[in-house]
């Protein structure tokens, strides 16, 4: 975003990951921040811009919600308006669409060259890193002139082999997102069961919205004396009222690991009603 962001109008959906926003700041451009989802709001950010050229820029799956992007409908406005899309597919890859391959891929945009996608090595496949794929010449813009690219330090060999490694396994065994997905689905049904806001997950996150902050921290306090880790979100990274625990499911949860979640969602909903 610093650097493909640059003199242009930036239009960002308001639930995008804090590395987004902060590069949005980097691009030191006019920024229009979206409602989330809200593609007649980016319509008219788009249409009603002074500046040539525009991005519009948005997680695929959203980090807390675990909901997915209106990637279609986003993918056709910026055609419509002449803009560049840049989709974040952090928590897609490895666990949307068939194989894994992304958000993007399942629409089969993947190659336009109106999108650009970056993922993440450290998520579904449990290295380090990232990678950006787009057309050949945004891609050379970033390598010859991105300052984040061009003074950082090479990924390390093991974190290499290691996504390699992970992306060999997806190849062999392309059903293994489905399970993330029908994991994550058995977890947010367990949630709901036991009483607790529990959203629909598109794919591996979950989340559990406790309300205030100190009810979720005391609940991933109560998660982690019974075996289970989870993520804790509260303001800022959540609007108030809406902190929550953050459970992520694994494609080979088994069912003496299902039974050790529901112990302790248990005790978090019985911790709920009592505080």
């Amino acid at each position: 975003m610093a650097t493909l962001g640059r003199g242009a109008l930036v239009v960002s959906e308001e639930g995008n990951h804090a590395s987004i926003i902060d590069g949005c700041r980097l691009a030191r451009s006019r920024v229009v921040v979206t409602p989330h989802k809200d593609v007649m709001a980016v319509e008219k950010a788009l249409a009603d811009r002074a500046e040539e050229h525009a991005i519009v820029v948005t997680d695929a799956l959203f980090s807390v919600d675990g909901d997915l992007a209106p990637l279609a409908e986003l993918h056709a406005a910026a055609v419509r308006h002449g803009a560049l899309l840049v989709v974040d597919e952090a928590h897609a890859l490895g666990v949307v669409g068939p194989g894994g391959r992304g958000a993007v891929h399942a629409l089969g945009l993947a190659g336009d060259p109106h999108v650009v996608r970056t993922v993440t090595l450290s998520k579904a496949l449990g290295a380090q890193g990232g990678a950006v794929l787009a057309a050949p010449e945004i891609v050379d813009t970033l390598v010859d002139t991105g300052r984040p690219f061009i003074f950082d330090t090479g990924l390390a060999p093991g974190s290499v082999a290691g996504a390699l490694a992970a992306l060999g396994i997806l190849r062999n065994q392309p059903e293994l997102p489905e399970y993330a997905r029908q994991r994550a689905g058995e977890l947010a049904a367990m949630a709901a069961g036991l009483g607790l806001e529990a959203g629909e997950p598109a794919g591996a996150v979950v989340p559990v919205v406790l309300g205030r902050p100190d009810v979720a921290l005391q609940g991933a306090a109560v998660c982690a004396e019974l075996g289970v880790r989870v993520g804790c979100f509260r303001p800022p990274s959540v609007p108030h009222g809406r902190s929550c625990l953050r459970l992520t499911a694994r494609a080979n949860l088994s069912s003496d690991d299902l039974a050790v979640i529901r112990v302790a969602l248990t005790a978090v909903a019985e911790m709920k009603v009592n505080g």
